[in-house]
């Protein structure tokens, strides 16, 4: 029986960790291919184009993120709470960047979407695709505490959601721009904040 090839995942995992800290327009086929350690023509055996790549890296790195965060949706404790940890683990992850690199690198989605805001529409409707999914699932949790009266029924959950998703990307990016993940910090009490929780 033959060896099976790991190089898909290798190139995969190359990706993910190369667009966050480099960037996609700075980043080539060549430099994923050495970090990967394959050679171009496999690159092209599994992926048509470097958009074909960040695609499937973004679709990846949201499955594996989404696993963790409906894990919270379905936790103990009340709609608030279960809100709150939801902050946390969307926040959890620049931390743990920052303790074992001394660097932040910001949301892979928010990167890409502000450094592709006039190109490649393809991965924009991913991220988008992406950013409409974390707003669903945060609105769920929210429509959950306005039946509970825990939150006011004044704004839909929808716009609610919306805002807090933008509002943790803006937390993101600006910890990320000072390199300080003490900015972090603000991310739920300024949640709490927007969502008037009683």
């Amino acid at each position: 029986m033959g060896r099976t090839s790991d190089a898909r995942e290798r190139i995969l995992d190359s990706s993910r960790r190369l667009l966050r800290t480099r960037g996609y327009t700075a980043l080539g086929v060549a430099q994923i291919c050495d970090d990967a350690g394959v050679k171009k023509g496999s690159f092209y055996h599994f992926f048509d184009s470097k958009q074909a790549l960040t695609i499937e890296t973004v679709d990846e790195h949201w499955a594996e993120e989404r696993r963790g965060l409906e894990a919270v949706l379905a936790g103990a404790g009340g709609p608030v709470e279960r809100l709150h940890a939801l902050v946390e683990c969307l926040v959890g992850t620049q931390r743990a960047d920052h303790s074992e690199s001394g660097a932040m690198y910001g949301c892979l989605y928010g990167n890409l979407a502000l450094e592709l805001s006039g190109q490649e529409p393809e991965v924009r409707g991913r991220l988008a695709k992406v950013f409409d999914d974390q707003v669903a699932m945060v609105a769920r949790l929210i429509a959950e505490a306005q039946e509970e009266e825990l939150i006011g029924r004044g704004t839909s959950a929808q716009t609610l959601a919306r805002s807090m998703v933008a509002q943790i990307e803006g937390t993101v990016l600006l910890a990320r721009v000072r390199n300080d993940p003490t900015l972090l910090d603000e991310a739920w009490p300024s949640a709490r904040r927007l969502l008037a929780v009683a």
